[in-house]
């Protein structure tokens, strides 16, 4: 093979690689931090135990809340389900996870009565404190229980979302309040 020849096939495959490892330009934060993240096992609104891993294949939208959040967690919640009714088909190609961060009063059974009046196909998942804690340092989030006057508590968090990819790799930090419109747009991305 000529030198000529070589030279031009390997100014092609450097083309082709450098169209392949092209940024994704987000409407959210992208996340290269490789700390950050990973696979974990918690317990689903049906009882049974559920693995990150088992969604691979779909784009995830992870959120951490609790079903007693007066703001925060609805208003994400409704932000998703209508980004599945933008997406329409492709909606079935994507999985949103909720996480309560107040295991204590966030038992399966209330899970299933809050999480998929938003959309059927969202999960509510749980576990012990312990395991929900580590969860929780995976992709730093913070929850502190704050007690009020009547005897209860609130749980202040953190109020984001993630956006893993079909590899079941974190990919976008959406913040609290982004537009339904934008966090389609995301998850396009992702699907792509």
């Amino acid at each position: 093979m000529s030198r000529f020849l070589k030279c031009l096939l390997g100014l092609f495959a450097a083309l082709v690689l450098s169209a392949c490892a092209q940024k994704i330009d987000f409407k959210g934060t992208s996340i290269e931090d490789a700390s950050m993240g990973g696979d974990f096992t918690l317990t689903d609104f049906h009882g049974k135990p559920r693995s990150l891993a088992e969604f691979r294949g779909k784009v995830v939208a992870l959120f951490f809340g609790y079903t007693n959040c007066p703001d925060v967690c609805p208003t994400t919640m409704l932000e998703y389900a209508s980004v599945m009714k933008q997406l329409g088909t492709d909606g079935d190609k994507v999985q949103v996870l909720f996480v309560s961060v107040d295991p204590e009063r966030d038992t399966p059974q209330v899970l299933a009565g809050y999480v998929p009046h938003f959309d059927k196909r969202f999960i509510g998942m749980s576990g012990g404190e312990a395991e929900v804690e580590k969860v929780m340092k995976q992709y730093k989030v913070v929850a502190q229980k704050v007690k009020n006057e009547e005897g209860g508590y609130t749980v202040d968090h953190s109020a984001g979302s993630y956006l893993l990819d079909k590899e079941g790799k974190l990919r976008v930090y959406e913040a609290y309040g982004t537009p339904a419109a934008n966090l389609a747009y995301d998850i396009r991305q992702l699907l792509r």
